[in-house]
């Protein structure tokens, strides 16, 4: 079998890279902030977050004793087929789900989801495990409300950077608990070596959001904190989105090679010419990666059809 990156990059997206290797010549690379006072500088300078119209709902999310503040989009026009978990990125340490207004209610209206956006506690103020079990909070009550709230029990989880891991470490927690609810996961671009021991992990081994995030835990590679490590058997299907020129690339590589050793369906897409956050950015290359993610979903939640319907849109 002859195995090369670019083999697994489809051949008509190379149609685009031009124009992806011009925008990103145009902007300048970014970096994260190496101190708590950088942070600090980083969030007074962040422009406020935009909310979506008035038919998103914030509200807090109860179970197994703890709750987490959510917001929930539904379409405006079509019914809704399934529940969409969103956990936004920002590296532990920025973002919230009111960022995700915008991309959300899109979703939303163009799959036919609800989708429900965890606002989880952010590092350093509260390092792990605040935000993963902030997000197990709201995968429980999904599990739990879905159908009643909904009408379906046909359930998908996505992660954003920081956010794609942890979706993982949730659907980790869950499959733990003999929770099986979620039938797929869409994860673009995560971290998933967060104690820099693997050859992928230790390219970022100097970055704060290391430290912020895992504060004073013993050991990083506990599973919980740096997936990789762990036993990924019994995992829904996963879409795992990277782009070539991500200093992630290595480290999503890994995971896709352990995911499907552990027997999990995946299906990995690489975009040339994309760093790091690439489909946040005005580029036709993220726009094709929001075409294959909005087909393989839509692939994923039909398959899960039918379900009822609920009798009221009130939230």
């Amino acid at each position: 079998m002859h195995f090369g990156l670019a083999s697994l990059i489809d051949p008509d997206l190379w149609t685009l890279a031009d124009e992806s290797r011009a925008f990103y010549a145009r902007r300048a690379a970014g970096r994260g902030p190496s101190s708590w006072e950088e942070l600090r500088e980083f969030r007074a300078s962040a422009a406020p977050s935009t909310e979506s119209d008035l038919s998103t709902v914030a509200e807090l999310a109860n179970a197994d004793g703890r709750s987490v503040p959510v917001r929930v989009h539904l379409p405006e026009a079509k019914a809704v087929k399934g529940v969409l978990l969103e956990i936004h990125g920002g590296g532990f340490y920025m973002g919230s789900a009111a960022g995700s207004d915008s991309s959300n209610r899109r979703l939303a209206d163009s799959l036919g989801v609800a989708v429900v956006s965890v606002d989880y506690r952010l590092a350093p103020e509260h390092p792990w495990p605040s935000a993963p079990d902030d997000c197990e909070t709201a995968a429980l009550w999904l599990v739990d409300n879905a159908e009643r709230r909904f009408g379906t029990t046909n359930l998908a989880v996505s992660g954003f950077s920081a956010g794609a891991t942890l979706a993982t470490v949730t659907l980790l927690r869950l499959r733990d608990r003999g929770v099986t609810a979620f039938g797929s996961a869409v994860l673009q671009f995560g971290t998933y070596d967060l104690a820099a021991q693997t050859p992928a992990g230790r390219q970022i081994a100097e970055e704060y959001f290391l430290d912020a995030y895992a504060g004073t835990a013993p050991d990083r590679t506990h599973p919980d904190i740096s997936p990789i490590y762990a036993d990924l058997a019994g995992l829904p299907p996963t879409l795992i989105v990277v782009g070539a020129d991500d200093i992630l690339l290595e480290d999503n590589l890994a995971m896709a090679t352990r995911l499907s050793a552990a027997g999990v369906d995946i299906d990995l897409r690489i975009y040339p010419e994309s760093p790091h956050g690439f489909t946040g950015h005005p580029t036709p290359m993220a726009q094709a990666a929001h075409r294959h993610i909005n087909t393989w979903l839509t692939a994923r939640l039909d398959a899960g059809l039918p379900q009822t319907q609920p009798t009221s849109w009130s939230v």
